[in-house]
């Protein structure tokens, strides 16, 4: 595939970077301040991270510049570095994040970029909406005019009403400031309750950027000043692109510099990886960013935007989205979208200077409520009561302590309940380091079989997903979990972006293997073990993807379906070959009394002591109308060809010396297995030949694969079984 030129789509990326840079203009503008930084800080930072990114980067359609993220820890490194002077932690902050590209730059050499399977999905969550509470408090006080006003989260929130009341004493200026800043909040949450086309053409934020100048045109038509105080006003210097801060470095050797440089290094890499991961998913030709080369990048613009006064440079993902989707095609698209912000802010520098405080912290609170809205939680305790656990020690943790401690906590956290949950610790101890993923192609169908043992979570997901990155992402692939033990939610969600991955380029994942396992939840990305959770059930267990996919299979055919049917002890029993075999589990049958047909899968298991295998199949039923001989009926492999050295004779055909070579019949009566195999039953199984028949006399077994079958698969079981009885009972 020729990769997409500089200049494919050019005017598209000029109108999609401008789009993007009414956007970032005021969320730069807002952020900085609320780091501690000076306001064009964030320019800076979106100027220098567009131009250097775009150009050594290895995204497609991402936009860069100051993350949502790394406003608590740069705050926090402002006022503990500089001891309560903001303007000396400001530059010992410089010096902070330049150290802090330098390790990015470092991380992505070192590939590092694989890091981001490394942490659960629950405990990231938590920590965005910890950021998000954080965010959300401490911008609310700037909402309301309060600028000076310092503590921790729980402090703030205390004091609320407190800040409320303090409005029935604000001079009128202030109380102007408060009005656009709650109005500038309510334009934020309904925007996009609004469906006019023309009202539309404008962002959000760009819209609350507008009023605020409106504002200051009404009182400049009347002929009056604003009455909004200068101190609450955005305050630009005149010397800005000539006047450049120089980092202090003379806290270097201190620990406490080190441990913000890391905490910074932490927010913006874990930020950073999961915007690309989630732009990826939206990129409209499925391109896969190369992410090591990116980290490489954002280290650069970092330490390039340190030095010129400016912030972290950071993939965000509110930006990108916004850049996919006015169609964004390539890199240059973040690089227009920093020529339009620097051009505004050297062409309309007056004008900026007229924007109140409080016009930009009603989009930072609104940001935060985001991060941090009810619906997180809901959508937590819906894929089980443990990621709610998982998320909340993650987001308590965080606001009482710092980011490193609460993601640290949060995977300590998780750990510990996926042990809980299994009740062995010895599951993940001894077989962590283990190989636990085997991938081939099978031969009959051409898929890529995936078999997963002992368990999968955030733990060792990387060791399966090296195996499907390796996929071509047009082919299919069938991921079988039926040996696996336990499959935590960080997988599941991974699993979900490949299969939207996969069918967008015309491939297809398949999930299989999971409906044996115990859930807590009808979420589609619970974790699922094969330990009993009843103590832990709050929904009674949710189907998965798959036997929903079964259900509606049956509910389109008229089938019935049962996900849990009677047990069938001796299912298998008098069927050749099958004499010992012992059915633990029938399971997701969907069945036609009427046509005597029926599939389900089974889990039986041949042998015994340490010569024992379990199996997990999926079979299909047929039963015959009038009396049939008994027989087995495969595809001759080499195992059958060197049975005949010990004894072992299959039933020839000699009319039909092809079908003799592919096929192995067996039969206790080879007369009457001749008279059943007519002209056309052999014509018609040459054409499904992939399929291992079983037959004692009244019922027919069909078994494709020593798994369970996809549901593509079943439903072509299904056919073959209806068009073999046909043939059969003709």
């Amino acid at each position: 595939m020729v990769k997409s030129s500089v200049f494919a789509g050019l005017h598209r990326n000029i109108f999609a970077g401008f789009v993007v840079s009414l956007i970032a203009l005021p969320l730069a503008l807002g952020l900085a301040v609320a780091s501690g930084f000076p306001m064009v800080a964030g320019i800076v930072t979106a100027v220098v991270g567009g131009v250097l990114v775009s150009v050594f980067g290895g995204s497609h359609v991402t936009i860069t510049g100051p993350g949502y993220g790394l406003v608590v820890v740069l705050l926090s490194a402002v006022a503990v570095l500089g001891e309560g002077d903001m303007q000396a932690g400001y530059l010992y902050a410089l010096s902070a994040v330049v150290f802090s590209g330098g390790l990015l730059l470092i991380f992505g050499f070192l590939r590092f970029g694989a890091l981001s399977d490394f942490f659960p999905a629950s405990a990231i969550q938590g920590m965005l909406s910890a950021i998000g509470v954080t965010l959300l408090v401490k911008q609310f006080y700037v909402m309301l005019g309060d600028m000076k006003t310092k503590g921790t989260v729980l402090e703030l929130l205390a004091g609320i009403p407190d800040l409320i009341k303090s409005l029935s004493f604000a001079s009128p200026g202030q109380l102007y400031a408060v009005s656009i800043g709650v109005i500038s909040l309510l334009i934020m949450f309904f925007y996009s309750k609004i469906t006019n086309r023309v009202f539309r053409l404008i962002p959000a934020p760009m819209w609350v950027i507008l009023l605020a100048l409106g504002f200051d045109v009404y009182f400049a038509v009347l002929g009056g000043e604003n009455p909004i105080n200068n101190k609450l006003l955005i305050s630009l210097p005149n010397d800005m692109l000539t006047s450049v801060p120089s980092p202090d470095f003379s806290k270097w050797k201190e620990p406490v510099f080190w441990g913000i440089v890391l905490s910074v290094t932490l927010v913006s890499s874990i930020e950073s990886l999961l915007s690309i991961k989630a732009v990826d998913k939206l990129d409209p030709e499925k391109r896969r960013s190369n992410i090591n080369k990116d980290m490489r990048a954002l280290g650069i613009a970092t330490i390039v935007s340190g030095f010129l006064g400016g912030m972290n440079v950071g993939t965000v993902i509110s930006r990108s989205s916004v850049n996919v989707n006015n169609q964004a095609t390539n890199r240059s698209s973040n690089f227009f979208h920093a020529l339009f912000l620097l051009s505004f802010v050297i062409v309309f520098q007056d004008q900026l200077g007229k924007i109140p405080f409080t016009a930009l912290a009603a989009i930072l609170v609104y940001t935060g409520y985001k991060l941090t809205a009810p619906a997180i939680f809901v959508r937590m305790y819906q894929i089980g009561k443990e990621q709610l656990f998982i998320f909340l020690t993650t987001l308590i943790v965080t606001l009482i302590t710092d980011l490193i401690s609460g993601i640290l906590i949060g995977l300590l956290a998780t750990f510990v309940v996926h042990v809980v949950l299994n009740k062995a610790f010895w599951l993940f101890s001894r077989n962590l380091l283990k190989p636990n993923v085997l991938m081939y192609k099978e031969s009959e169908t051409q898929s890529y079989y995936v078999g997963v043992i002992h368990f999968c979570t955030f733990l060792n997901f990387y060791k399966l997903k090296s195996k499907l990155d390796k996929v071509p992402q047009s082919e299919k692939v069938v991921i079988d979990f039926s040996l696996c033990s336990f499959v935590d939610h960080t997988v599941q969600e991974s699993l979900h972006s490949y299969e939207e991955l996969f069918l967008r380029k015309g491939g297809v994942v398949e999930i299989i293997g999971l409906d044996v396992h115990q859930t807590d939840s009808s979420h589609p990305f619970a974790v699922r073990t094969l330990r009993p959770m009843q103590n832990l059930r709050v929904f009674g267990g949710g189907k998965t993807r798959r036997q929903q996919q079964l259900e509606a299979l049956a509910e389109q055919k008229g089938w019935s379906y049962k996900a849990s049917p009677k047990f069938q002890k001796h299912l298998l029993r008098d069927h050749l070959g099958y004499e010992t075999t012992a059915v633990e589990r029938v399971y997701n049958k969907l069945s036609n009394t009427s046509k005597g047909i029926s599939l389900f899968d089974v889990k039986y298991s041949e042998g015994v002591f340490i010569a024992k295998e379990s199996i997990q199949t999926t079979l299909l039923c047929v039963r015959l109308k009038n009396p049939a001989p008994v027989f087995s009926f495969d595809r001759e492999m080499l195992i059958e060809k060197l049975s005949h050295l010990a004894g072992f004779h299959d039933i020839d055909f000699p009319e039909y010396p092809a079908f003799s070579d592919d096929f192995y019949v067996r039969g206790n009566n080879p007369e009457k297995v001749h008279l059943f195999f007519t002209p056309e039953l052999i014509s018609f199984f040459s054409a499904y030949g992939f399929y291992h028949i079983m037959c004692n006399g009244k019922e027919l077994v069909v078994r494709q694969f020593l798994r369970p079958a996809t549901p593509a698969e079943a439903t072509a079981m299904i056919e073959f079984g209806l068009s073999l009885k046909k043939k059969i009972d003709e």
